[in-house]
């Protein structure tokens, strides 16, 4: 029996004791690749001349802001380039999480969505806060994750950064970086259009041009429109939902006057108009002493309950998302003398959200339900990266953030709104209630990195940075509209839920400090080991809802700061002369003041809150190998086992707090933490060939796997996200015609057709609800390149 599944829960285990089995498996691996490579060399040069043809190419990144192979960095790094995205049929970043290890992406809609890297950063709809794992895109950082929520378009590449990254990016991050990298506009003339259909209505269309304008200025355009009809049976009028229709354009400028300076454009827009966020019923919660609380009240109501396995839901509301967003960027990079480069990032970006969502029954009990919310930001960073070649390299710079946030709160209850909320009669049917949150973010910091090289094959890499962060909010509430007039109870219910409310003004600053100290060793031309210490901090943020802040002041409202101290030993490694690469690192982090989402019974609303103390430790492997031409296999995947090492003020879950004589808060010390599954398994492989004709067919297979995972914070047993794999297929033909490229391919998402769930939230009632991934989806896709 393994020895860390029979420690007790909340003793803490030696470091090496803990790792001890995770790596030998890992030297074991790594004997075997050697032993593997050295009978490769000693068979002669007729196999090197064979393995010419499955040499694995370079993959360039820009993790420690200047460009180097992946290979070369001490970090863990998973690289998706854009031609293994377009094989995969990967077309939005919540599917990335079927090709990369450690990674959970939870969506609902472009509000409620979050990325999560080691089980670290599931903190949705956080409008008064910034997300644990930083997304940027084109060296930009996106101030709320819905702002990364749209069509993966004209890609070059993603790279997805594990641990702390704050001495370099721009926003401090404590769990891990999702860096989106666009393709550049292009001296020589390119153009595609690639159009393709399938099940449920779903038709996408996109395209891009790029070519010189004239000897030193170049542009790129690209577009999109993809529409579907949803995969999610509504039975109360037979419409299908979960779909709509999303577009969006990207425009860029690339002048070029020498070749020591260059200056990038970037303007985007995006937008879509759909009925996503439809949320399923996964459980109805505990049923005590021969009652269900959730049942007991939708009979009362006379709701027809149906669960959302079937991909079905019943309910007699209106569901809707708009989403409108757009910025620009202007990127420079000079060449100075003696080699140094600076660079400059001036972005501005804004973000318009507005939903429109049903309580999930059939009756009129909550009519309509959401947060708007507008957002801009404005950031500003400059850069300057030593050349390289010496004993010492380094990059420095300074980094400046401002955010403008407003949300507004809408509830319309509807005339069964009191027997679905157990409320007195008149409490809360037919009434209406609005509220209102503003933040304003100032972020500055200055920040260095460099690296010693100690010998030729010794590095020593140290960073600092120092983030000073300003936040300036308030929350209010109307007095509720509409209703009868009440007294007694009914009155006092409907203040307590909705009455008026004004929190003044509130402030959070904060100086949040981030370190990196890393030895790397290049122990043979193809292999480096390394190992790192990290310490990351994000700051506070504010509820901008609510809550309970009426009875327990408006200080409830504030959320503390977020500090992860992380631990990695790893290595990286290429063998069979470059036609295979294999890595592998062990992580431990420790976080305190874990920001995490909750659930209010009593007010029914979301929450942030500081969860505790939080561990987070496993082992990382990934691997690609050529092993003749034309096939390459992917193989990657994660034990991580994320708990709180001390959460004993939480929130209890339905079948506790909903007894007679529960406490007001339970000790989840011990308890998975919400989103993380223990084992995550990616496998995928593309294999293409050439006819006598020229011809190139071509097929691509995946196969992704993620263990059962705790749905809510609550870890309630009717709250767990089961256990999951799923399938995907493709096959195609390519050839010339003209001077470009045509390409068909045939492709099966989810080729078991399986049911399941992505995310749970918690429901009224001690009931949840889920997201459902797609179904079996069967569609064809032609591209022309010329």
């Amino acid at each position: 029996m393994n020895v860390i599944d029979t420690w007790p829960v909340n003793r803490p285990i030696p470091l090496t004791r803990a790792l001890k089995p995770l790596a030998g498996a890992v030297l074991l691996g790594t004997l075997s690749m050697a032993l593997q490579a050295h009978g490769a060399e000693t068979e002669g040069p007729a196999l090197a001349r064979a393995n010419a043809d499955t040499a694995l190419g370079t993959v360039t990144v820009n993790a420690r802001r200047r460009e180097e192979s992946a290979q070369d960095v001490p970090t863990p790094i998973s690289v998706l380039g854009g031609e293994v995205l377009e094989n995969q049929r990967i077309y939005r970043v919540q599917d990335i999480q079927q090709l990369v290890p450690s990674t959970s992406v939870a969506y609902v809609h472009a509000r409620q969505s979050s990325i999560a890297i080691r089980g670290l950063g599931n903190n949705p709809a956080s409008d008064g806060l910034e997300g644990s794992v930083g997304v940027y895109l084109d060296n930009v950082y996106l101030g709320r994750p819905g702002m990364a929520v749209f069509d993966l378009l004209d890609v070059e590449q993603i790279d997805v950064l594990r641990g702390p990254q704050g001495t370099l990016f721009g926003k401090n991050t404590t769990a891990g970086v999702l860096n989106i990298s666009t393709r550049k506009p292009t001296f020589t003339a390119e153009r595609s259009i690639e159009t393709s259909v399938g099940e449920d209505g779903y038709f996408q269309t996109k395209g891009s041009i790029s070519g010189p304008l004239s000897e030193t200025l170049a542009g790129r355009l690209s577009a999109y429109r993809t529409r579907d009809d949803g995969y999610v049976k509504n039975v109360y009028n037979g419409d299908s939902l979960n779909g709509g229709a999303r577009q969006g354009f990207r425009g860029q400028l690339l002048w070029q006057p020498s070749e020591t300076f260059n200056l990038r454009w970037i303007g985007e827009y995006n937008e879509e108009d759909s009925n996503n966020g439809i949320l399923t019923l996964h459980s109805t919660g505990p049923t005590i002493n021969g009652v269900n609380r959730y049942e007991q009240r939708a009979a009362a109501a006379g709701a027809t309950l149906v669960y959302g396995k079937d991909r079905k839901v019943n309910f007699d509301s209106d569901q809707q998302v708009t989403v409108f967003q757009g910025g620009t960027s202007l990127e420079a990079n000079w060449t100075l003398p003696n080699d140094f480069t600076l660079t400059s990032i001036t972005a501005y970006r804004w973000w318009d959200f507005t939903p429109r969502n049903d309580d999930g029954l059939n009756v009129s009990a909550s009519i309509n339900a959401g947060v708007r919310v507008r957002d801009k930001q404005y950031s500003q960073e400059i850069r300057l990266a030593s050349p390289t070649g010496g004993a010492f390299d380094y990059v420095l710079g300074a980094y400046w953030f401002k955010q403008d946030l407003d949300n507004r709160q809408h509830n319309f209850y509807g005339p069964l709104a009191d027997v679905w909320n157990g409320t007195a009669p008149g409490a809360l049917a037919n009434v209406t209630s609005f509220g209102y949150g503003h933040i304003d973010t100032d972020s500055y910091a200055l920040f260095a990195q460099g690296t010693w090289h100690l010998t030729e094959r010794l590095d020593l890499t140290a960073g600092i940075r120092g983030t000073y962060e300003e936040k300036d909010a308030w929350v209010t509430r109307d007095a509720p509209i509409g209703g009868a007039a009440v007294t007694g109870t009914a009155a006092t219910q409907r203040q307590g839920r909705h009455g008026a409310y004004d929190s003044d003004d509130l402030s959070l600053h904060s100086f949040s400090p981030s370190g990196l100290l890393s030895l790397s060793y290049q122990f043979m031309p193809t292999l480096l080991g390394y190992g790192s210490l990290a310490h990351g901090e994000k700051s506070g943020g504010v509820n901008l809802t609510v809550g309970a802040a009426p009875t327990a002041g408006a200080d409830s409202l504030l959320v503390g700061t977020e500090r992860s101290n992380n631990a990695e030993l790893g290595f990286k490694s290429t063998w069979l002369d470059n036609s295979l690469l294999f890595n592998a690192n062990l992580f431990w982090t420790e976080v305190s003041g874990y920001q995490a989402n909750a659930y209010d019974h009593s007010t029914r609303t979301q929450y942030l809150t500081n969860a505790g103390e939080v561990r987070s430790r496993g082992l990382e492997l990934e691997s690609t190998w050529k092993p003749v031409r034309g096939l390459t296999l992917n193989a990657n995947g994660s034990w991580n086992d994320v708990r709180y090492t001390d959460y004993e003020d939480a929130p209890c879950p339905p079948e506790v707090s909903f007894q007679a004589g529960a406490p007001a808060s339970c000790d989840l010390t011990g308890h998975q933490v919400v989103g993380a599954s223990k084992w995550i398994a990616n496998l995928n492989g593309s294999y293409q060939w050439t006819l006598d004709s020229g011809l190139q067919p071509y097929v691509n297979a995946s196969y992704a796997f993620r263990s059962r995972a705790v749905g809510t914070i609550d870890d309630s047993e009717y709250g767990q996200i089961p256990s999951y794999a799923l399938v995907n297929l493709s096959a195609g033909l390519r050839g010339d015609l003209g001077d470009g490229q045509w390409d068909v391919s045939l492709w099966l998402k989810n080729a078991g057709d399986k049911s399941y769930f992505t995310s749970l939230w918690n429901s009224a009632n001690g009931g949840y609800s889920g997201v459902l991934g797609t179904p079996r989806t069967l569609g064809l896709t032609a591209r022309y390149d010329f």
